[in-house]
């Protein structure tokens, strides 16, 4: 049987088209936000519901979750991954919680419920409105913020560490920029040149000046921990870095496991304990 011969422009034409369409939809592939967000109370009993304003004149809504007992040690803002909304994190919060901090949950534009559509560019400009409405909390002491970031939250973290420097700041499975990833799970497309929202971190990291921690699993199929590696080796000190034996990207272990919890208290201890000595 003779083969039937396909015309190179054809597929020249077919290679442009889709380069144009991940160019036009790539943000699909990036943001997936999903579902709307529960009422705090529904979540977590003795959770509250709370909004902000964001530069651009978006209004999110996020929970706020105080200690469990007593004043909180510090406030710990949570920076989402891609994926979900806040609700998904209400495990990490209330591990947190229970020991002794408060907890900042919220969901970026686009999620939740939230209006907007996320890009590199809001999701900081979110991050930066949530910080201001958390130190306008008189629970919140502005010198004891610790932000968290998990993923592409990591990323948004980082972002504002430089900006705003917390008293500490946690990385889970953070990864050193969008480009390296994309190329990593994209290996046939020209990511560098397609990719909007780069999330450059490793160009960032180098001037965060808080004291870091970063957890990464050690079987991550989406963030390979080498990257996340990569990462903690452009930051400066002091800084720590805890891989989880075995665990995945979502696996619970990694997500809002005791083993993490204990990594971060015993770290947050530590940090704050040096700066009480100044």
């Amino acid at each position: 049987m003779d083969r039937i011969a396909i015309p190179v422009g054809f597929l020249l034409a077919a290679a442009l088209l889709l380069i144009l369409l991940l160019w036009l939809f790539q943000r699909r592939l990036i943001y997936f936000p999903f579902d709307t967000a529960p009422p705090a109370e529904s979540a977590l009993a003795g959770a509250e519901d709370f909004s902000f304003t964001t530069g651009d004149g978006l209004t999110l809504g996020g929970y706020f979750i105080p200690a469990a007992a007593g004043e909180a040690r510090a406030a710990v803002i949570v920076f989402n991954g891609n994926a979900g909304h806040r609700g998904y994190r209400i495990s990490l919060a209330q591990g947190l919680s229970r020991r002794g901090l408060a907890v900042l949950l919220f969901d970026y534009r686009g999620y939740g419920g939230n209006p907007g559509s996320p890009t590199e560019s809001g999701l900081i400009q979110d991050a930066r409105a949530v910080l201001q409405y958390a130190l306008s909390r008189d629970e919140v002491d502005p010198d004891k913020v610790v932000y968290f970031g998990e993923s592409l939250g990591a990323a948004v973290a980082v972002a504002l560490a430089v900006e705003a420097p917390p008293v500490a700041l946690v990385l889970r499975s953070p990864f050193s920029s969008m480009v390296r990833i994309g190329q990593t799970h994209y290996p046939f497309l020209p990511v560098g040149l397609l990719l909007k929202d780069r999330y450059e971190s490793d160009k960032r990291i180098p001037r965060v000046t808080a004291p870091l921690l970063v957890i990464a699993g050690e079987a991550d199929v989406v963030i390979p921990p080498q990257d996340s590696v990569r990462l903690f080796d452009a930051a400066r000190e002091p800084k720590r870095l805890h891989i989880v034996p075995g665990a995945d990207h979502n696996d619970y272990e990694l997500n809002a496991g005791e083993a993490i919890i204990d990594v971060m208290l015993e770290f947050l201890d530590e940090t704050l304990s040096t700066n009480d000595s100044r």
